[in-house]
């Protein structure tokens, strides 16, 4: 199944400088520190005036994403850095399996005023599948580590 209309997922570019690595981080209009508790399963949300950037800064988690009554699970680490971009309108949820919290920046683009809506849960349809989603992960972790011994 391909991204959905909207979705972007883009690598994080860098530049070396000496022994640092530095990225750019996206422009934005507020940027918010977001904690995704170890061993979550969280319920959806959908924001109608804003535009969410997230990157992963410490761990990892797997991105829930409803659309057409179908779940994509889009897998999130610091071992393969990238930015999702996801446009107003668009149901989301998030699953962290691990036993560590995961930490990612969200580069807000608001389009409007803050909706308190925005920010409550709406419950989920239908059940997550979990499998499905350690399994996105755990690919994107072997492919970090194939990555990883090339390089």
């Amino acid at each position: 199944m391909g991204l959905i209309k909207g979705i972007q997922i883009r690598p994080l570019e860098s530049v070396q400088g000496g022994m640092a690595e530095f990225y750019n981080l996206q422009s934005s209009d507020e940027t918010m520190v977001v904690k995704v508790p170890a061993h979550t399963v969280d319920d959806l949300f959908i924001h109608r005036n804003q535009t969410d950037q997230l990157l992963v800064v410490r761990g990892s988690f797997v991105l829930v994403i409803l659309y057409n009554r179908q779940y994509q699970y889009i897998p999130l680490s610091t071992r393969e850095p990238q930015v999702v971009t996801i446009p107003p309108g668009i149901l989301h949820g998030s699953i962290n399996l691990s036993n560590q919290d995961c930490l990612l920046v969200n580069a807000l683009l608001r389009h409007g005023e803050p909706n308190p809506k925005d920010y409550q849960p709406v419950k989920k349809p239908f059940p997550y599948d979990i499998q499905q989603a350690q399994l996105s992960l755990q690919n994107l972790e072997a492919r970090a580590a194939k990555s990883l011994v090339k390089g």
